[in-house]
C-alpha cells in the first residue's frame, strides 16, 4: 500500500534537540516549517568550526502522524547520496587507486562499448558522460540486483558526445562510479563509506541498509501531483516518458517517487546516486570533516577538496533545461540551493533534503525529511533553515 498523505493534526508536532546560543533563529525556522510549510517529520543539524551548534529533530516518522521522530530516526535522502559518493571517490584518488583523468574503461573495460572509451571519471563526476538514462527493458528487481543493469550501462550509447556538454545524471552517476570503485578495490562503494567515512566519525549513515536498522527508518510520503493545467504541462514537458529526464528518473525498472522507496528491497540495495539512509546529523558531520577536523578526523586533504569543489561545468543543463553548476561530484551555487554561500558545495536530494559545507563561513549543514515536495525553485523548508543559519553568523 502506498504511503498516504497524512491528515491535518490538531496537536503540535513534538520537537527535540539542542541549539547553541546565537542560533535560536534556526530553531524558530524549524518550528515554522511544521506550523506553516507542511512539514511532517524532519531533522536539521549545523556544524560550525567543527562543532555542532544546531541539532534538532521533530514531527513524525510515519505517514499518519502517530510515531514521533527521534534523535536516531533514519531517512532516505535521495541525491544527497551523490555528495557521499563523491567523497568516497576522492578518497580513493588520494589512495592512488583511482585517477580522475583516467577513462572509466581502465577500471571497467566493458564500459568502452558504444563509443564510450574516452569517458573519464571526471566527466562522470561532472555529469558530462552523456549517459543520463539507461534504455534497457529491466525489472525493478534486476535493477536492484545489479549485474543485468551494469551490462546494460556498458552497452548504452551516449545521448550526446561525451565531454561536450553536461546534463544531470540522476542515477547513472552512482551506478557507474559504484562499479568503478568495485573494480578498483574489490569492495562496494557502500562498504567503503561504512569503513572510511561513517566509522571514523561515528556517523549513522548507510548505503545498503542492514535489516537491523530498518525499524528506525522514516516512511517517505511521495510528493503530491501538480495542480492546475499549466503545472501539469510543465511536468509533462520535463518528466514525460519521451523526455530524457523522464527516462533517466523512471527507468530502467520503476523507480518513480512512490512506494518502492519504502521497501526493504530498495533500502538493502546500493544505489550510490540515490538511496543513502542517514540522519541529518550524519550529513552535516560528514561535510564538517571535509572542511576541517572533527574530533581529530578529516576525510579529505584540503587540496582534494579544492579540486573537487572547483567549477567543472556551468550553463544550460541537457536534462533539467536550467542553468546548473557542478564541481567534481558536488553541486555548486546557485544550483545547490537558495541562500547557500558562494563558496558552498554539497548536494540536495529529491523531495527536499540538503547537505553542504561552506568553507568560507566554516559551517556544515544537513537537513532531511520524510514528506517529499518537488519543485524547480528549491524547497521552502530548507531555504528557511539555510537563511536562518546565515542570519546567525
Amino acid at each position: 500500500m502506498a504511503a498516504r498523505q497524512p491528515r491535518p493534526r490538531s496537536r503540535e508536532a513534538p520537537i527535540g534537540g539542542r541549539v547553541e546560543a546565537g542560533f535560536e533563529r534556526v530553531a524558530e525556522a524549524f518550528r515554522r516549517n511544521f506550523a506553516r510549510r507542511g512539514e511532517l517529520g524532519a531533522a536539521v543539524c549545523v556544524y560550525r568550526h567543527g562543532e555542532p551548534v544546531v541539532d534538532l529533530w521533530g514531527g513524525f516518522r510515519d505517514a499518519e502522524g502517530r510515531v514521533p521522530w527521534r534523535e536516531d530516526t533514519l531517512v532516505l535522502v535521495f541525491s544527497a547520496t551523490k555528495g557521499l559518493t563523491a567523497t568516497a571517490v576522492h578518497q580513493l584518488v588520494e589512495d592512488g587507486k583511482l585517477d580522475l583523468d583516467a577513462p572509466v574503461a581502465r577500471y571497467w573495460p566493458e564500459f568502452a562499448q558504444a563509443a564510450k572509451e574516452r569517458i573519464s571519471l571526471a566527466w562522470v563526476l561532472s555529469h558530462r558522460a552523456g549517459i543520463p538514462a539507461v534504455d534497457a527493458a529491466l525489472s525493478t528487481e534486476q535493477v536492484l540486483a545489479g549485474p543485468a543493469l551494469l551490462e546494460a550501462i556498458a552497452r548504452q550509447a551516449p545521448a550526446w558526445e561525451p565531454g561536450t556538454a553536461h546534463g544531470y545524471h540522476p542515477r547513472t552517476f552512482g551506478w557507474i562510479l559504484g562499479e568503478v570503485v568495485r573494480r578498483a578495490t574489490g569492495t562496494s562503494l557502500g562498504r567503503h563509506l561504512a569503513e572510511r567515512v561513517a566509522a571514523p566519525l561515528g556517523l549513522d549513515l548507510h548505503l545498503g541498509l542492514a535489516e537491523a536498522h530498518e525499524p528506525r527508518v522514516a516512511t517517505l510520503v511521495p510528493p503530491e501531483p501538480p495542480r492546475g493545467a499549466i503545472a501539469r504541462r510543465v511536468q509533462a514537458r520535463l518528466l514525460g516518458p519521451g523526455t530524457l529526464l523522464g527516462r533517466a528518473l523512471h527507468g530502467p525498472g520503476d523507480l518513480a517517487y512512490g512506494e518502492v522507496w519504502n521497501t526493504r528491497a530498495l533500502h538493502a540495495a546500493e544505489l550510490p546516486s540515490s538511496n543513502a539512509i542517514a540522519t541529518a546529523h550524519a550529513l552535516a558531520r560528514h561535510y564538517a570533516a571535509l572542511i576541517g577536523e572533527v574530533d581529530g578526523v578529516r576525510l579529505l586533504d584540503p587540496r582534494s577538496v579544492a579540486r573537487a569543489r572547483a567549477p567543472a561545468v556551468r550553463g544550460r543543463d541537457r536534462l533539467l533545461l536550467l542553468r546548473t553548476r557542478f564541481g567534481l561530484g558536488y553541486m555548486l551555487p546557485p544550483s545547490l540551493g537558495p541562500g547557500c554561500g558562494p563558496e558552498s558545495f554539497g548536494h540536495p536530494g529529491a523531495g527536499g533534503s540538503l547537505a553542504f559545507a561552506d568553507p568560507g563561513a566554516r559551517i556544515a549543514f544537513g537537513y532531511a525529511m520524510n514528506r517529499m515536495k518537488l519543485g524547480l525553485s528549491g524547497d521552502s523548508r530548507s531555504r528557511a533553515l539555510v537563511e536562518a543559519v546565515y542570519a546567525c553568523l
